[in-house]
Formats: C-alpha cells, structure tokens, sequence
C-alpha cells in the first residue's frame, strides 16, 4: 500500500456493521482510530514505524471512509460511541486480539472513551489526541467555543441541512475543515488529502457523519451521564495540539483527571491533526508511553 509499505487489507464484519482496516507489523496489538473529517489514512506517516514494535491496525470507523455505512433512525444509535467502540473490540477479536492497546484521534478519541468504559479488559493502555471529554466539551460550551467548533452544532440539525448544505460542495467544505484548525492544509501529504476527498465526496458519508455528531449530542450523552461515576481504568496518554482550539479553551489534562485514574501527558507544538503536522514527536510520545 502506497501509505502504508507492507501492510494488508481486510474488511471485518462485525454484529453491527463493516470495518475496514489495514494491518502491519508484529508484536503486541495496536489499534489506531482517527477523527472528523478524515479516514485511517491519517496515520501513514506513524504507523509503519510503530509496525516495528506493534501489531498496528488502522481502522475506519463506521461511517467513514471505506468501512460500513448502516441506517440510522432519530435515537442516532446506530452512530453512537458505544455502537463504535463496539465495532473496534470486535474487530480485534475477529484478528485475535483480546486485549490491546488503543490511540484514538479527534472522533476516533471519543470511541476510544467509550471503548475504555464498555470494555475496560480489551485495554492495556489509551492515548487520546487533541481533545477533552465530550461532557466536559459541552459543558464548557460559549461563545469562543462555539464560534470555533461551530459544525459540532451546525451537523446536529435535523436531516437533511446538513447534508444538503454539505452535499452541494463537499470538496470545499472538506478544505474548510481540515484547513481551519491550525495551521492550514500544506500538511497533508497531497495523496492523504486525494483520499479524504474521494471519501467525503460520497453522500453516505456526509450522511453518517452528521449521524456521528447526532448521537455526540443525544444518545452519547446519555450514556456518559450513566457512566459518570466510571473511570478510565488504563493508563492514560493525553496529547494536543498548542495551536488548536482545545489548547486555547480547555484544560485537557484537568479534564480528563476527572474521568480518568491514571493520567499524563502533554502538548505539542501544532494545530489539531498532531500524526500529520509532526510526526515525528507524536511518534516519540506514543512509542514511549505505549512500550511502558
């Protein structure tokens, strides 16, 4: 694979939906997952050198990029965290991995929450990148966060705007997204950038997108709210993004103490898509903390 030099593909079916993934490397499981508005492409230029230590598996969350795109109905289920983090566990039983460790990015952060307290067992160590608790994030909601992390407010309306508003110029809106979170588009590697465009140009995409912050606002909520006295079993990496909005409007390490019992961590001098704008130290914090 051009992003991803000797790993395979598969495509996993789980109770739910379809998963598709890439997988390299040896050594003890790794599961990374990435965010809005992107696909597991977001990790190609760290997950061939963690394939040196790890068995790395990239995955699409549901929803997004080449992975299954199942209906959804006006409770959002289908797209909820725990429906997500379900997928993930049964993708990595499905390629005999039990137990795991797990970096979840942006969207793919939020399931890697949930996933820490639906399925504590699968999980030897987490990292989460550039974001704080959901509950936290909208509780601390304003004017200045708001304004910043308007889709979060602009995807939730009812089918169809979104979409059709998105629908009627992906492109530009994807450029948009990527672009407004930093430090601009000339990051991303061109092929990266071809790639979330093929995929977000597809209007199932758009759809289960809006679907997946849907259920950020309704039915996640719910689920946090019955696990509120639960914590993050793991240990716990936490990295952001110094030039990004949770830098600027949050506390993620206070954030995430509240929730979590073993917390460390730091930021990084960059915007929002930390494995894509430096690499390099991305992958030197989460070598060290995953190889502890």
């Amino acid at each position: 694979m051009q992003w991803f030099p000797g790993f395979t593909t598969q495509r996993i079916e789980t109770s739910g939906t379809q998963i598709h993934c890439v997988i390299g490397g040896s050594g003890p499981p790794l599961l990374l997952l990435h965010g809005y508005p992107q696909t597991h492409v977001i990790w190609h230029r760290v997950a061939p050198a963690l394939a040196r230590s790890f068995t790395v598996v990239c995955a699409d969350l549901r929803g997004y990029g080449d992975s299954g795109k199942p209906p959804s109905d006006d409770h959002h289920a289908a797209y909820s965290k725990r429906a997500m983090a379900l997928d993930m566990v049964e993708t990595m039983q499905a390629l005999g991995h039990r137990r795991f460790r797990l970096v979840g990015h942006d969207r793919g952060a939020r399931v890697a929450h949930r996933l820490c307290l639906d399925h504590p067992e699968a999980v030897e160590r987490a990292a989460v990148l550039d974001i704080s608790p959901t509950r936290a994030m909208f509780a601390g909601t304003n004017q200045a966060f708001a304004t910043a992390y308007y889709h979060w407010f602009f995807l939730i309306q009812p089918y169809d705007l979104p979409e059709h508003l998105i629908g009627a110029d992906p492109i530009y809106y994807l450029h948009r997204k990527l672009g407004g979170w930093g430090t601009g588009l000339r990051h991303f590697d061109p092929r990266a950038l071809a790639e979330y465009e093929r995929c977000f140009s597809d209007p199932a995409t758009i759809h289960a997108s809006c679907e997946d912050y849907r259920a950020a606002a309704s039915i996640d909520l719910v689920h946090d709210a019955e696990s509120a006295t639960d914590t993050v079993a793991c240990p716990l990496l936490v990295l952001w993004g110094e030039r990004g909005v949770v830098h600027r409007l949050f506390r993620p390490l206070d954030d995430w103490r509240r929730v979590a019992r073993d917390v460390r961590g730091r930021s990084l001098p960059c915007g929002h898509y930390l494995a894509e704008e430096l690499p390099e130290d991305t992958l030197r914090e989460l070598t060290a903390f995953l190889s502890e």
